[in-house]
């Protein structure tokens, strides 16, 4: 078994002689002996390999995945398919095994597709620039918040919309916390953001604007007005968006964005129980020095051969991490490469068709819903693919019944706007088929 044990008894033995301890015990003596753990911990007996993986298996077999249960729960983390050709290129060794690309001569393979990456991000959004290795789409909406902060320089109050993810308004105010900071959210009026609110408190003061759209609850918010607020007074634009959504809605850039940022786990990454996910950032040349991540460029070797190297980013992010602007860093490379072969096979009228099946099917789904006579949209506002209902009964009693006959219900809106009652936010995908909403509609809809 020493071929599976780290450290032989003989070779603690000599670490702790070489240390000056008595004990493997004695490392710990700076902890408190009565809040020091007493005992044996409560773990099984030993296994053999036959058994243990019988068992792991057992256990595996009390998770349900969305390959068992017909998906209507969205909220931030969305059920799209995959391609096949998605896992089987990711699963190569030279990308599933690839690390920090510093060595440029070594990685132009990565180098290259993060660079695609970037270029799609890009187009899709019709912004100047894009990076990657984003962690998740609340951390890059948090770096554009600090950017603005930080070129702002006596300014420093954020405006953030409420209908911005609540976990994204959290991670804001973790990363402002140790700032000279103000954040003031701007609340909702029937679903979007008030913006005769955004325009009273925008202001001098101002650094920065953002909003989400669509918005938590779907909704589309109207873009041009918030972005005509945040330029009447120099403030920043910072807009989280779903990539999948800019298939039938204009770029942000359009509306004069500064900052277009999201989460792209929809795009070839499966919801694996919460994560990894893959934040996207893109903005302008204005800020271009400024972004977080990786930054790939293209150019030409000594030959004139066409290369990528990593580029107009200082060491001090990657290295010397108390002098860095950002503290993003770690390599989310794979998730960025499902994120461009899903594209690349998409093409751009792929995405145009997939957004659109979305939001038919979701137009679809409120319909059947609300003529169950059980519920009601909260909002007559335009949507993607998610939407807001007000539910004659507990939504999370919908949900319960909804499990028992393998169905994934929506997201109860009151966890996290507990003044939204019943409200039931449901996201349909392109996913579903006609058959599956109808019988949403009918279990839903019921009282067995």
């Amino acid at each position: 078994m020493h071929k599976y044990i780290p450290n032989t008894a003989e070779e603690i033995r000599e670490m702790i002689d070489a240390i000056g301890v008595s004990s493997v015990d004695d490392l710990f003596s700076s902890i408190p002996e009565e809040i020091r753990f007493k005992g044996r911990l409560n773990l099984p007996d030993k296994m053999t390999e036959q058994e243990l993986d019988k068992y792991m298996r057992e256990l595996a077999r009390m998770n349900s995945s969305t390959d068992d249960l017909v998906c209507f729960l969205g909220a931030g983390a969305y059920d799209h398919y995959i391609p096949s050709v998605v896992n089987a290129l990711t699963s190569r060794s030279e990308f599933y095994t690839a690390y920090t690309p510093y060595q440029a001569e070594l990685s132009q393979g990565v180098l290259q597709a993060i660079f695609e990456f970037q270029t799609m991000v890009s187009e899709i959004t019709g912004m100047d620039a894009a990076n990657a290795s984003m962690y998740d789409g609340s951390s890059s909406t948090a770096e554009a918040c600090s950017i603005a902060l930080v070129n702002a320089h006596k300014r420093n109050k954020i405006l953030i919309s409420e209908g911005l993810h609540p976990e994204t308004r959290k991670v804001i105010r973790t990363y402002m916390s140790g700032r000279d900071a103000v954040l003031e959210e701007i609340p909702l009026k029937d679903g979007e953001t008030d913006y005769e609110t955004l325009a009273a408190k925008c202001d001098e003061n101002t650094a920065a604007v953002c909003i989400q759209s669509p918005n938590f609850f779907g909704i589309v918010e109207d873009m041009d007005r918030v972005g005509e607020i945040a330029r009447e007074n120099n403030a920043a634009f910072i807009v989280n968006t779903d990539l999948i959504s800019l298939g039938i809605l204009k770029p942000p850039s359009e509306s004069g964005a500064d900052f277009v940022v999201g989460e792209a786990q929809g795009l070839g990454n499966p919801l694996s129980f919460g994560g990894p996910h893959l934040g996207f950032f893109a903005t302008t040349n204005k800020y271009l020095r400024k972004m977080p991540g990786r930054i790939v460029g293209e150019t030409t070797d000594v030959d004139g051969k066409r290369g990528y190297v990593l580029t107009l980013q200082a060491r001090e992010q990657h290295i010397r991490r108390e002098k860095a602007t950002s503290n993003i860093c770690s390599n989310h490379a794979l998730n960025a490469l499902a994120a461009t072969i899903y594209m690349s096979v998409l093409g751009k009228q792929g995405l145009q068709d997939l957004a659109l099946r979305c939001a038919n099917n979701a137009r679809f789904a409120s319909e059947k819903l609300v003529e169950t006579g059980k519920f009601r949209l909260m909002y007559d506002k335009p949507f993607f693919k998610e939407f807001l209902l007000e539910a004659d009964e507990d939504p999370a009693k919908i949900n319960e019944r909804l499990l028992k006959n393998g169905i994934l219900g929506g997201y109860e809106a009151s966890r996290c706007y507990p003044e939204l009652g019943k409200g039931w936010l449901v996201a349909v995908t392109e996913r579903r088929t006609r058959k599956e909403i109808m019988d949403l509609a009918e279990k839903a809809g019921g009282t067995l």
